[in-house]
Order: C-alpha cells, then sequence, then structure tokens
C-alpha cells in the first residue's frame, strides 16, 4: 500500500493543485512588459529574465510599465532592476581542488547541486519541490525531467540511495499534483514534458526491492496515460497530443508541446527564427515544432530538420521518434511487471500484448535495412527519415533489436559515430548543439549499456575509455565537468546552440561515475 502523505507534502500538493488550475501559459508571459524585456538587450539570453521574481503582482507591474515606457529618461534595465529580484539559487560557485582526482570531485559535488525541500516563493515561476534534489548546474538550477535519471545512476553507483530516492519522490509528486512530469521544474515548461525515464528511474530504484515497483504503480500509471491520452479517440487523420495512429493495430508517439507560441525562455529566439515566415498560422505551426523538439531533450539538432540545413524547416511533430518509442515500450513492460506482482491478470495481458506489438513495430518500422540501423519514422511522408543519430541504439538498450539487427547496428556505432573522445551525436555539421561535433553524456550511456546488452563488451570498453579519457583531459584543464563535449577535436570544448556550454554537470557526473562501475565489474570477471 502507498504511504500515506506528510502534512508538509500534503500542502505541497495543495499548492500544485491550485497551479494546475491555471492556464498553461501564464499571463505573465503575455504582457507588454515580457515582450519589451525579452526583445531587448538587457539579458544575454531570454532564460534570465523568465527565472527572476516580480516584486509584485504582474498586473501591477504591466500597468506600471505602460505608464512609464514612453517617457523621455525611461530605461527597461533600470525598470527590472528595481521590480525583480533573484530569488534563484545562485550559479555553482567552487573552487576545484586540483590535488582531488575526477572522481573525488563528483563526489564533492553531489552536495554541491543538491537543492530543497523548496519554499513556495510568490510570482515566481519555480515550481516548488518537497524533497531534495540534484539539478544539473550551470545556467540549469531546477531539476529536469531526463537528465535526472542518469544523474540517478550516478548517484546509485556512489551509494546516494536516499538521494536518488528523493528524486523520484519529487517526480511522483510532480506527477500527482501537475498530472505529469514537466520539462523542468518552472511554470514555462508546463505545457510539455521531456524523454519519459520516470519508469526507468523507478526499475533503479527496484534492483533492491522490486515491490517498489508496485509502490510507484499509480505513478506509473498516471505517466503511462499521459503519454497515450487521445488514444480512444485518434484516428489516422487526426494524431491526438503525442499519439499517432498509422493503422497498424498499434498507436505510436512522438514529442508534443501545448503551446503554439514562442518559448518564454527563448522568446527572441523563436521570433528572430519565425519572422521571414509569410502568416502568423505558419509562424504557429513553426512554434509547435520548436517545442515539441524542446520536449525531446535534442533542442536542437538536425534530427528534427524537414529540409538539410533549414533550422526553420523543423518539423518534430511529423516524426515518430525511435527513442521515444523504445522509452514507452519499457513504460509498458514495467507496468507489466507490477500487474504481476499485484496479481492483476488482465491488466498484464494488456500491457503484455501493447508491449509486443511495438516491439514488433519498432524492429519492422524503424529500421532501415539499406543503412542497417534505426531511423526515426516521418508519418507524415510515411518514410523513416534519412539521418543518422545516435537515438539509433535506444533498441539495443531495451533489448528490442533481432541479433542480426544489434551486429549491423554496433558495426554503423563502431565506424560512424565513435570518434577519439566517444560518440558524436550525429553525423551532421548543422551548428546546433545536438548535432556533431558534440557528443553528450546520456548518449554514451544508452549506447555502451545497449552494446552490453548484445555480448558487445569490447566494443563498449573502448567507447567507455574514451569518454572518460575525454572527462578527465577537460576536468583536468578546467577543473570542471561539462554538459556537452567535442569528442572529435580534443583540444576543443563543445559548441552550438542556444546558450554556452555550462558546467556542473549533472548527467556527465552520473555517467562517470556509472562507467567507473561498470569497468570495474568488467574486470572483475574478467580476472575470474
Amino acid at each position: 500500500m502507498k504511504l500515506s502523505y506528510s502534512p508538509v507534502l500534503l500542502f505541497f500538493l495543495l499548492i500544485s493543485a491550485c497551479k494546475k488550475q491555471v492556464e498553461p501559459v501564464d499571463s505573465f508571459y503575455e504582457t507588454e512588459l515580457f515582450k519589451a524585456v525579452q526583445l531587448s538587450d538587457t539579458f544575454k539570453d531570454s532564460k534570465t529574465f523568465v527565472d527572476l521574481v516580480p516584486k509584485m503582482d504582474v498586473a501591477i507591474l504591466e500597468a506600471e510599465y505602460l505608464n512609464q515606457k514612453d517617457n523621455a529618461n525611461f530605461d527597461i534595465k533600470s525598470f527590472v532592476n528595481e521590480h525583480f529580484e533573484d530569488r534563484s539559487m545562485k550559479a555553482l560557485q567552487f573552487e576545484t581542488d586540483t590535488t582531488k582526482t575526477m572522481y573525488e570531485h563528483i563526489g564533492l559535488m553531489w552536495d554541491k547541486l543538491t537543492r530543497g525541500p523548496d519554499s513556495v516563493i510568490p510570482n515566481s515561476s519555480r515550481i516548488a519541490l518537497p524533497y531534495k534534489y540534484v539539478v544539473p548546474g550551470g545556467r540549469f538550477q531546477e531539476i529536469y525531467y531526463w537528465d535526472s535519471y542518469f544523474t540517478l545512476e550516478g548517484l546509485l553507483a556512489d551509494g546516494r540511495d536516499d538521494l536518488a530516492k528523493n528524486m523520484v519522490d519529487n517526480f511522483s509528486f510532480l506527477i500527482d499534483s501537475i498530472g505529469f512530469i514537466p520539462n523542468g521544474t518552472r511554470d514555462y515548461y508546463n505545457t510539455r514534458s521531456q524523454p519519459p525515464f520516470y519508469a526507468l528511474m523507478v526499475d533503479a530504484l527496484a534492483r533492491k526491492d522490486e515491490n517498489l515497483i508496485l509502490y510507484y504503480l499509480p505513478e506509473l500509471a498516471k505517466e503511462y496515460e499521459f503519454w497515450m491520452q487521445g488514444s480512444d479517440k485518434v484516428v489516422q487523420a487526426r494524431p491526438q497530443k503525442h499519439v499517432v495512429d498509422l493503422g497498424l493495430n498499434v498507436y505510436l508517439n512522438r514529442y508534443w508541446d501545448e503551446g503554439s507560441s514562442p518559448r518564454p525562455e527563448a522568446y527572441k529566439e523563436d521570433l528572430h527564427l519565425a519572422s521571414e515566415l509569410p502568416s502568423d498560422s505558419l509562424k504557429q505551426v513553426l512554434y509547435k515544432n520548436l517545442r515539441s523538439a524542446a520536449a525531446s531533450g535534442w533542442d536542437f539538432s538536425s534530427r528534427w530538420y524537414g529540409k538539410k540545413n533549414d533550422f526553420g524547416s523543423t518539423e518534430t511533430i511529423n516524426i515518430l521518434p525511435v527513442d521515444l518509442n523504445c522509452l514507452l515500450y519499457f513504460m509498458e513492460k514495467i507496468l507489466y511487471r507490477a500487474c504481476v506482482l499485484k496479481g492483476d491478470r488482465e491488466a498484464q495481458n494488456e500491457f503484455s500484448k501493447r508491449s509486443q506489438l511495438r516491439k514488433l513495430t519498432i524492429q519492422q518500422l524503424f529500421w532501415n535495412a539499406d543503412t542497417g540501423y534505426f531511423h526515426d519514422y516521418n508519418y507524415k511522408k510515411e518514410s523513416t527519415t534519412p539521418e543518422l543519430t545516435m537515438a539509433g541504439v535506444y533498441p539495443l538498450y531495451f533489448g528490442l533489436a533481432t541479433r542480426d539487427q544489434a551486429e549491423k547496428v554496433k558495426e554503423v556505432v563502431m565506424t560512424k559515430f565513435l570518434k577519439d573522445g566517444g560518440l558524436v551525436t550525429t553525423l551532421e555539421y548543422s551548428g546546433q548543439q545536438w548535432d556533431a561535433p558534440n557528443g553528450w553524456a546520456p548518449l554514451q550511456w544508452i549506447a555502451v549499456r545497449g552494446l552490453m546488452n548484445y555480448g558487445y563488451l569490447d566494443e563498449a570498453k573502448e567507447i567507455m575509455q574514451r569518454w572518460l579519457t575525454l572527462n578527465e583531459k577537460v576536468y583536468k584543464n578546467t577543473g570542471k565537468m561539462m554538459e556537452k563535449y567535442n569528442v572529435e577535436d580534443l583540444s576543443l570544448l563543445s559548441g552550438g546552440g542556444e546558450y554556452e556550454t555550462q558546467d556542473g554537470f549533472g548527467w556527465t557526473n552520473g555517467v562517470a561515475v556509472g562507467f567507473r562501475q561498470l569497468l570495474e565489474d568488467m574486470d572483475k570477471l574478467s580476472n575470474k
């Protein structure tokens, strides 16, 4: 049985239940003040402003701004400084002790990156959480959804089980109070989620106690319902939010954001990209596609382009991502396991059927025999997308690939993606951060574990060693763990995207510690 909520958690649930009744896009993001600040040069990027806290009700602030803005001596930066304050956690500040190893540094960083429990701050964009949690670092001083799984794996490998469970309990709180896990714990993210790794977090905790799967069953079911919402109404010609019906007797999933306006945290950037489109309706479609790409966590990548080298052709909502559908497969599998533990035979039969149908579909629909690799599928064009990306290794991570498919994927990974510093994200040099020459910790983890699932231990070891060597090199030179790395030119840091490379960094720390443990386990096995 689920434990009863504490008085503190009940308070948080009440607060969040009230927030849930508010429109997904808060009225502040529609004000003239908001637009004026975001289009000015007050801040280096759009996220800085939305993370500040107004000192008074936004309606009063808007009236003040409208009353003053036409004055000859009006200065918008001074107005913001007077009426807003930085109430977020300060960006990470620490002095690196160069006598410590990278892993000793990471061990110390867990506490430096830990936040919460939160207090509720009036007018703040922050969503308060009732338990401690680990933030990524840098500009990201709130919790992020898919980042947290890889952080959690590191916490477990470092023996920080209590903090790992707190992370899962915070996500459970979000599911119970908001109805889903948002992209991050800011209200401007409340129109979208991120890659659904909650089931994997629960599974990771359940390695020591399988009954935890049953404990978190209510939230697992709600998470699944969120991603499958509308499946009772969807038809081939009319997708419903995350759900698309291809007439294959199985529902597949896409990334989706409820909004169709510029993202508040990237307002100027989105407006600029859409500025040359001839109509408001076309701009709204692009905004939705940009938002949905942000929901994928791959913001941004040529993976989502409809036309080569054309960021403005982003068509995320037309694409069925192979990684997302693998994650939904795992969600169906863990719900099946929970129903077995519960003794609900009817439900376990249903989830068994759904997972097997999705598995067969992934093996067939997303497979490209010509490239020997898994691709995304564009359901509008009725074909796989042309680009090779590291999302294509997810079927190996979840054991979905056939033996022959796994062999071919391994060859592509080792011959095309493997660089001196690890695995590159895609083979395109678009200038986007989720493209070449950048490599990202979560995709190294997915690839390594996927290869290990099929017995490719030497290949997995090679990837881990190259990645960790790069991590150590950058740490030695900078004293920092980075959000992403240039895996091709090891003399350079990573680049591209809407903001500078951030340091901290939650999922890089988690994967490094996890890889260290995997390599140690491999050595023990080889010495037996």
